[in-house]
């Protein structure tokens, strides 16, 4: 499967149902009360975390996606069906960024996780529901509202125990081979790899996840050669190994680009702990530079291994080493703070008390003469109301008189026959018209 780390797509929920509009009828009673009933709600669209799933090519040409719509309210008090949710499978540690606002909505780790990507429109509420001793026969029920949709970038940072890094062609895919069941493409030059490899190195009860990803080369932090393509797969390691190739002329310059490139990107990359291998000490004349390679570790206090990826010399130890400095960061990490985390189940917003007072509407004054509103509620308010239904005018009639739009309409210096926008709904101004 090819490999895709970046992906962005967009997401609609489904439309919420239209209320019903109808009377009870049976013989012997003609006159029955209002029995429509609510729309359903539309389906929403749910990322979940999956395992077995590692990259986001699922949605290289698969980019829209539709959750179901609801149905319809009926009459005799039949509730509209609730739309199909869609459910959408991610890799752990897929990030959720918002396209327009960059805005991270959710950081999806662990399997199992949820979150709700876009919410279904609410069903519209039929005339059954209001019928007072006041108003006995309403002949008005809501449309039901579009569910949302986003643009949203997905970004996938892969979750492993162990990075292996390094420059091109130092050896990674090699050892990751020779310590784990991994048969990452190995061949003799730069860049054979270009995707992350994942091994699992299993030892005991232990099992150590292990990524190879693609080798970076100077100036990296600014997208160079591979760039983030590979950092971000950095981040969420617990302890990086760094592979150095004994055979370059100048070994500790090529330790110095990879610490230098990881400071320069951020996101604490060089302050995790870490283990230096020195490769192919099998090639002659690599004596020099594994000496120098050990000094300078040892001045650093860092602790430095050496090792043959093609003849196996020197693995054992390597995989012991690993073991060790795994079990101990995950026994330190049990006892450090947990880091804030960002929610994945929707919070239920708190239950605010209706004021007594209405929210002000707010007046535009556009270039040719006409005039916007502007109000929290009042455009998703007037959206439900079906215009080809009998009472509709006289329902929006009262909103606007409720909200007193017509007193802020004359205050903002509009007259009769002006055109009034609010949300879609385009009207002609005539004050003095609007009645309970």
């Amino acid at each position: 499967m090819k490999f895709v780390d970046l992906a962005r797509i967009t997401v609609k929920a489904g439309r919420g149902g239209n209320g019903c509009l109808s009377f009870h009828r049976e013989k012997y009673l003609p006159k029955g009360g209002p029995d429509g009933a609510d729309g359903g709600r539309g389906g929403d669209v749910i990322f979940e975390t999956v395992g077995g799933v590692v990259t986001l090519a699922d949605f290289e040409y698969d980019k829209r996606f539709q959750a179901g719509h609801a149905g319809h309210g009926r009459g005799s008090m039949q509730t509209g069906s609730n739309g199909s949710d869609l459910i959408i499978h991610l890799p752990c540690g897929t990030l959720v960024r918002d396209a327009d606002s960059d805005e991270i909505l959710a950081d999806m780790t662990e399997q199992g996780q949820r979150f709700v990507a876009a919410k279904g429109g609410r069903g519209g509420r039929g005339n059954a529901h209001f019928a007072s001793s006041v108003r006995r026969a309403p002949r008005f029920a809501e449309k039901g509202d579009e569910g949302e949709e986003r643009t949203l970038l997905l970004e996938l940072k892969l979750i492993a125990d162990v990075g292996l890094v390094g420059l091109p062609n130092a050896g990674k895919s090699s050892i990751l081979a020779a310590i784990s069941g991994a048969k990452p493409k190995i061949a003799g030059y730069p860049f054979t790899t270009l995707s992350p490899n994942l091994g699992v190195l299993a030892v005991d009860d232990q099992q150590v996840i292990i990524a190879d990803v693609p080798g970076l080369i100077e100036g990296a932090h600014d997208n160079k050669g591979l760039g983030h393509h590979f950092l971000r797969h950095v981040e969420r390691t617990q302890l990086l190994i760094h592979v150095l190739d004994l055979s370059e002329k100048d070994v500790i310059k090529d330790w110095e680009v990879v610490r230098n490139e990881f400071s320069a990107y951020g996101a604490q990359i060089a302050e995790h702990p870490y283990l230096v291998v020195g490769n192919k000490t099998d090639i002659p004349g690599t004596e020099e530079n594994a000496s120098i390679l050990a000094r300078e570790m040892a001045s650093i206090g860092q602790k430095c291994l050496f090792v043959s990826a093609k003849n196996g010399d020197g693995i054992q130890p390597l995989i012991d080493e690993i073991i060790e400095m795994v079990r101990l960061y995950q026994e330190s990490a049990a006892y450090a703070p947990k880091h804030e985390m960002i929610p994945l189940i929707e919070v239920k917003p708190e239950l605010r008390r209706r004021s007594t007072t209405p929210e002000p509407v707010s007046i535009v004054r556009l270039t040719d003469g006409s005039f916007r509103v502007g109000h929290i509620n009042l455009e998703k308010t007037i959206s439900r109301i079906d215009f080809d239904q009998d009472d509709a005018l006289m329902k929006f009639a009262r909103v606007l008189k409720r909200l007193k739009v017509e007193e802020a309409l004359e205050e903002a210096g509009a007259k009769t026959g002006d055109k009034v926008y609010i949300g879609e709904v385009e009207f002609d101004f005539q004050p003095d018209r609007i009645v309970e």
